[in-house]
């Protein structure tokens, strides 16, 4: 349960604001709903406070699992899958919308390896840059810091993991 003003963060759409508790009717049956304001869209969503955990609402990440997040980031186990966009899209999305950080931390990881081998694609780019606003808004909010701090970490992390990888495989870059 949360209260008015807390944050929460909402599959897919990234933290919000519970802006209010209000009570709807719809075909006779009254029903809690959070009014949760997404922060980077400033977009409203409307979720039902009895499926609010099944619709996968939580609360921001404390910040001691912080540490677990850039250790996904760090971590050079690279796997170049090699499988058509659409169908790493939809695997992608499905991480994303888990609502698990973690999840999306591997998301990022992958885009962000695949942009050091090639351009990536319209589509690449955009979830690309979904993955790191996700993890960028959550990541501030939980250790309360500004968000341009957490996304100098995050590319300081991949620009060492890329100069490391740079001698150990600049034999297999595909040119």
């Amino acid at each position: 349960m949360f209260d008015v003003g807390e944050v929460a963060v909402y599959p897919g759409h990234g933290v919000g604001r519970i802006e209010s508790i209000e009570e709807k009717e719809f075909s006779g049956t009254k029903q809690s709903f959070y009014i949760i304001r997404i922060l980077d869209t400033d977009m409203t969503i409307m979720i039902p406070t009895d499926g609010a955990k099944n619709a996968g609402l939580r609360g921001v990440i404390d910040a001691c699992d912080v540490s677990r997040v850039y250790d996904i980031l760090r971590d050079k186990n690279i796997v170049h899958d090699n499988s058509p966009w659409n169908r790493r899209y939809k695997e992608y999305m499905e991480r994303i919308k888990s609502g698990s950080i973690y999840e999306v931390a591997t998301v990022l990881k992958e885009l962000y390896n695949l942009r050091y081998w090639k351009e990536l694609s319209f589509g690449e780019k955009k979830m690309f840059e979904m993955a790191r606003n996700l993890i960028t808004k959550e990541l501030s909010m939980s250790i309360g810091t500004e968000e341009v701090m957490v996304e100098q970490e995050i590319e300081e992390i991949f620009l060492a993991n890329n100069s490391n990888q740079k001698g150990n495989t600049a034999n297999h870059h595909k040119g």
